[in-house]
């Protein structure tokens, strides 16, 4: 945990000093806004020698402090500040150690999921009981005698149980002096309801038989005609429901991580005095060696001690074709051996391994991805206090006036009701839900809001070749005949010899030959390729078909030329050879996307600049960008050499998208400022990202970005009329013109624009 500080400190600070200082991430609950973020963050770094950064998005503190403060004292001043803070579970278990780690883990993930379902059930029963006080109240022929009565039966709940979360909240932010949207909310829900109350109790409201006239007149009057629970009510059940669509897409903030830890084998065959025993993979120690069979993933990263297979490292170098592995080869825990049995040695387990470097890097892309502040919590600072202001100088200015306590504490109630900020509240999920389901009819999924804001300033695209750009499956693409040859019966004959391999440059042979003759005497070339006895034109032949080195025959020279073509552009070449010579060369591929080319040129006419980005060889990385039009290729690269591509880009000022599906792509996705995971990929690469393409197809990526930045559109004119309303609507409130149940269809209009608007977005094409 202890690490060399360089950022935010002294040039004068010494190696002692930087040593002392020690990184810890704070898990924070509690938090409504940005605001919240805010004033943890001032409250930690008034604390001698600490640094602190709050994000709100993904509820986490990264906390940098000296030797003079431990972490209990910052769990003690979160505390403080009114929320609370729990200690990091370790990322991973120990070798040898226990599972206190994966436990720690669930318990965070188990509370948040408790959180929202929490909200979810308060939202549900608010919205049950709230519909029939709006509708009696609203419906003047379905006013029966004692409606009203019946009404604050209902409303009761919601205004008090149902915003309990409001009022916690601006209880809290009143105790340290401050307030936001949720005082706002939590006032104007009480006025209106302690109003409702006055004039039920101690006004004409309460008597039988009262009909709640729906009148939208500007004009003076008394208020204790009218009760307004359905306002507080209404105002209660809208916020709730932006508040829980807000935490459920929040939720999913650390589903990369657990998909990258799940991905690791469970247990493992040690070999032990000679004999095989099953342990858990907690238990594998530094120099143990396990045994690796046919189809199993690799349980940690090692080195094979004897036996050959073909490993699938797909996600970690996103390269398709798999890696032969032999004696004293390096392997990677989490990919899968496909061939032979292996004996591997354990050279590094636990916390790290590779995958857990990778878990590693994706969680601190996403902590430090850039706090997204909504419009509503940046103007609340100056909003509110003037609001609150407002209703209080309406009232005392009515009240000196010489107008009596029921007209100048009905202008006042209006003022906080028209100010009530429930257009606010449904300006960004409104928007948001239609746009989201809009986008999943195209085969587009958006997480939430901080995607859209990141779409609108993307002036870069890192693209993955393998399964984004490319099938990420292996095809045969040419066949080149020796003089004399056919290239259908060469084809057909490897593909008989190549039909008794699971290897993938093998089905690809096979998958393109369904006519073959019949083969038999099958024989698998470690590394190399098969063989096989074959009828070829009514002879037996014992075939081979692998790389040249396979065959015990020279290569014609024009056939040498076609394989040395083939992999410079990053192809894989086979030789077939029967009867002392070599007949014919067979070359397989990854493919390009039908719509790669297409796509990319979109994404240029969005403003987008292209690179391809990948694990694989330089030459099939090249031949691949050079066919869809792409021109900077980086290649040869792993999973923190993509993550440090886009913080390069990053760093010149760029705004990145990532487009990948691998788990080796999971860490870039999450530090680039926009990542897109195509729906075919796996299930980190799409718990990573911000924006999962459901259709495998490259088109997705540029309607995903032209759908955001209308949603972001329609979010930002939502909130700008639900503003417009309010304010305008404000000066009449406190001018004693707008009765507080036209200061309540003023808010509703508002939010039912809202709500219009967004609607739009189901026109999107």
């Amino acid at each position: 945990m202890t690490t060399d500080q360089t950022a935010g400190r002294t040039t004068g600070q010494t190696a002692t000093e930087k040593a002392a200082t020690t990184d810890l991430e704070l898990e924070i609950s509690g938090m409504t806004c940005a605001s919240c973020a805010n004033r943890i963050e001032r409250k930690l770094n008034k604390l001698d020698g600490v640094t602190a950064s709050v994000n709100y998005a993904t509820e986490k503190a990264k906390v940098t402090f000296g030797p003079a403060v431990t972490p209990e004292a910052l769990l003690e001043t979160v505390a403080a500040a009114g929320y609370s803070a729990e200690l990091p579970a370790p990322p991973a278990p120990p070798a040898g150690g226990t599972v206190e780690g994966a436990a720690g883990r669930e318990a965070v993930a188990d509370r948040r999921d408790l959180e929202v379902a929490a909200l979810r059930t308060r939202l549900v029963w608010s919205a049950l009981l709230s519909v029939p006080v709006i509708l009696l109240s609203m419906v003047p022929a379905w006013q029966f005698d004692h409606w009203q009565w019946a009404s604050l039966t209902l409303a009761a709940p919601v205004v008090t149980w149902g915003a309990w979360p409001f009022h916690r909240a601006a209880w809290t932010n009143l105790r340290h002096g401050a307030t936001t949207m949720d005082t706002l909310v939590s006032m104007g829900v009480l006025a209106a309801t302690g109003w409702s109350l006055y004039a039920l109790f101690l006004g004409p409201a309460g008597d039988p038989g009262m009909t709640h006239a729906f009148e939208l007149t500007v004009a003076r009057g008394d208020g204790t005609m009218n009760v307004y629970l359905e306002v507080a009510a209404g105002v209660t059940t809208f916020l709730l429901a932006g508040r829980w669509f807000e935490k459920r897409a929040k939720r999913t903030s650390g589903a990369a991580l657990r998909a990258l830890l799940d991905l690791g084998a469970r247990d493992v065959a040690v070999l032990r005095d000679g004999f095989e025993a099953r342990v858990p993979v907690e238990e594998l120690a530094v120099g143990d060696e396990f045994v690796v069979r046919p189809g199993e993933k690799i349980a940690t990263d090692g080195v094979v001690v004897s036996g050959t297979s073909a490993v699938d490292t797909s996600m970690v170098t996103g390269e398709s074709v798999p890696l032969e592995v032999g004696a004293g080869s390096e392997v990677v825990g989490g990919c899968v051996n496909t061939g032979g049995r292996l004996l591997v040695r354990a050279t590094r387990v636990g916390g790290d391994t590779q995958l857990a470097q990778m878990a590693r890097l994706v969680e601190e892309a996403q902590s430090g991805k850039a706090e997204v502040q909504r419009l509503a919590d940046r103007v609340s600072g100056v909003f509110v206090p003037l609001v609150l202001l407002l209703a209080a100088g309406s009232l005392g200015f009515w009240l000196g006036a010489g107008a009596t306590a029921t007209a100048a504490f009905t202008a006042a109630v209006s003022v906080l009701i028209v100010a009530c900020p429930c257009a606010l509240g449904l300006a960004t999920p409104t928007a948001l839900l239609v746009g989201t389901g809009r986008g999943a009819q195209m085969g587009v999924l958006i997480k939430g809001p901080e995607v859209l804001e990141s779409t609108r300033r993307v002036d870069t695209v890192v693209l993955d070749k393998t399964g984004t750009v490319t099938t990420g499956r292996m095809a045969l693409v040419e066949v080149f005949p020796a003089d004399g040859e056919d290239a259908a019966d060469v084809q057909a004959v490897a593909a008989a010899v190549e039909s008794g391999s699971e290897h993938p440059i093998a089905r690809a042979v096979v998958e393109a030959t369904p006519e073959r003759p019949a083969a038999d005497e099958f024989a698998v070339l470690p590394g190399l390729g098969a063989r096989a006895r074959v009828d070829v034109r009514g002879e037996r032949h014992e075939v081979t078909v692998g790389r040249a080195s396979a065959v015990d025959v020279d290569v014609p020279p024009a056939l040498a030329a076609a394989v040395e073509a083939a992999e410079a552009e990053g192809r894989t070449a086979v030789v077939a050879a029967w009867g002392g010579r070599v007949r014919g060369v067979l070359v397989v591929s990854d493919t390009v996307k039908e719509g790669s080319a297409a796509a990319v040129a979109e994404l240029r006419r969005l403003g987008l600049r292209p690179l391809l980005v990948t694990g694989d060889n330089e030459g099939a990385a090249r031949a691949v960008a050079a066919r869809v039009g792409i021109d900077e290729v980086v290649a040869g690269v792993l999973p923190a050499g993509k993550v440090d591509v886009v913080r390069r880009l990053q760093e010149e000022g760029r705004v990145v998208a990532m487009v990948g599906d691998g788990v080796n792509d999971a860490p870039a996705l999450a530090q680039a400022d926009l990542g897109l995971a195509m729906g075919a990929g796996t299930d980190v690469a799409i718990e990573a990202s911000d924006l999962t393409l459901v259709r495998d197809d490259l088109g997705a990526a540029a309607d995903a970005v032209r759908l955001s930045r209308r949603t972001l559109g329609t979010i930002k004119g939502n909130l700008f009329w639900a503003f417009a309303y309010n304010v305008a609507a404000l000066p009449l409130a406190a001018a004693g013109l707008l009765n507080p149940m036209l200061a309540g269809a003023a808010m509703a209009f508002s939010s039912v624009f809202v709500v219009t608007n967004s609607l739009r977005l189901r026109r999107f094409r």
